[in-house]
């Protein structure tokens, strides 16, 4: 078992009812941090994630003298200090578990005049790196990295960096959104052509910044230069967070539940999409915008699912949801097939492998494929899961223990509080008959 002594521990459980505000995005946190940063005056933030990912993003900039002034719990000011007037950080900036800070800063520093060194815990020590550190090499940025390509990360400052036309190979938020921060100091357009639909938060929170970034199909630009105008941002509901209670509330038989203002932009939304598919009862209420996100009201109610082939088109738009939706593909009817997922090897964990072992630890029969799985559903009996560490692979099964006849324990949980802060709380404020202990 893995190092960390917190655990879970998930006993059957009523019908989950009630309300439950779920925390801020964490996608949304993270930028709305580092393009207020860069801004031209005070941006305001409210419903802002305090998870340890988005402070580990905020403690960065603070480092680069950057004013994050805390409003309330979720309310900040960031004192921006414009494109050109972060200040050389006085240590390596550790971003601990925080893969999209590391990604997503290797980009914003390619172009400053100083150096930096971007460093994390284990787990983000191991992730693969080259993805971005090669693409931006090409815009004339130098960032040296181990061997294996993974961090520290050492940013040499003073590079001039030049626009470029990229075509990815696989859809990627936080490589595009590197490519982008990178081209606002590039002398020329950087241009991003994607294979398929990724994320686009960059995109439309640069555009809230007064910047010009014209997205047409798959593909979109930026001109180096454009300064950033200080603004509001409206953090909604986390829908990657919003999964977890989504699919508890979908398995217990009687279960009703409202999570209120929840982001569904259609660029991550798969996860919708797919349940909607296994025959999940999720209604979108009240649809508005947050700023420039869409968000609406998720009502759930317990229902029967089915097993599904997972359209290779959707896996990019649910890839941070599937240890959630394997846990439902664990108590649908039929087979539940996933491919096209090899990305889920290089998250905090190898999410195949660990829902794997954890599923088949519980009762559940499945295959692993090299880059997906397949789920024979039915039901769980219970037992004892290992988390790694992986803040989405311990709020999964705490989801499925609560269907569990035996009860689900699962160990190495303390990386919940990366994205969310409270879990326990809030699951048990619905009726998940949960314990967390040391």
């Amino acid at each position: 078992m893995s190092g960390s002594s917190q655990r879970f521990l998930v006993r059957p459980s009523g019908p989950l009812r009630g309300e439950l505000r779920v925390p801020g995005d964490k996608s949304i946190s993270h930028r709305a941090v580092m393009l207020g940063a860069l801004a031209d005056g005070i941006t305001t933030i409210e419903g802002f994630l305090p998870g340890e990912d988005c402070l580990a993003t905020r403690r960065a900039f603070e480092a680069m003298d950057v004013a994050c002034e805390e409003t309330s719990e979720t309310g900040m000011r960031i004192h921006g200090v414009g494109l050109y007037g972060l200040s050389e950080p006085s240590a390596p900036l550790d971003l601990g578990n925080s893969g999209t800070s590391m990604r997503l800063l290797s980009g914003l520093l390619a172009g400053q005049e100083f150096s930096s060194t971007l460093i994390g815990d284990a787990s983000l020590s191991r992730r693969p790196m080259r993805r971005v550190t090669e693409p931006l090499a090409r815009m004339g940025a130098q960032i040296e990295t181990t061997e294996a390509g993974t961090a520290p990360l050492h940013i040499r400052g003073g590079q001039r960096l030049h626009g470029a036309s990229f075509d990815l190979s696989v859809a990627s938020a936080q490589v595009k959104s590197a490519l982008l921060l990178a081209g606002l100091y590039a002398q020329e357009p950087t241009i991003v052509n994607e294979p398929g639909i990724s994320r686009d938060h960059t995109e439309r929170m640069l555009a809230s910044f007064g910047v010009d970034v014209p997205v047409s199909g798959l593909s979109c630009r930026v001109r180096g230069g454009q300064r950033l105008k200080a603004t509001t941002i409206d953090v909604p509901a986390d829908l990657s967070s919003a999964a977890f209670p989504v699919v508890a509330a979908l398995m217990v038989s009687g279960s009703d539940i409202l999570l209120p203002g929840v982001g569904v932009n259609p660029s991550r939304a798969g996860i919708l999409k797919i349940l909607e598919m296994m025959g999940a009862q999720v209604s979108l209420l009240n649809v508005r915008a947050a700023g420039a996100e869409p968000i609406a009201d998720l009502h759930i109610v317990a229902g029967p699912l089915h097993g599904v082939d997972v359209p290779p088109a959707l896996v990019p738009l649910a890839i941070d949801e599937f240890p959630a939706l394997l846990v439902a593909a664990a108590m649908a009817s039929g087979v539940t097939r996933i491919t096209g997922a090899a990305e889920l090897r290089v998250k905090e964990s190898d999410r195949i492998a660990a829902m794997a072992k954890g599923l088949e630890a519980v009762g559940v029969r499945v295959e692993e494929a090299e880059d997906g799985i397949t789920v024979h559903g039915g039901g769980v009996r219970g037992g004892l899961v290992d988390a790694l560490g992986d803040h989405r692979i311990a709020m999964s099964f705490a989801a499925l223990g609560a269907v569990a006849p035996e009860g689900i324990e699962i160990v190495d949980v303390a990386n919940v509080q990366t994205s969310f802060p409270g879990f326990v709380g809030a699951m048990a404020g619905l009726g998940l008959n949960i314990e967390q202990s040391a």
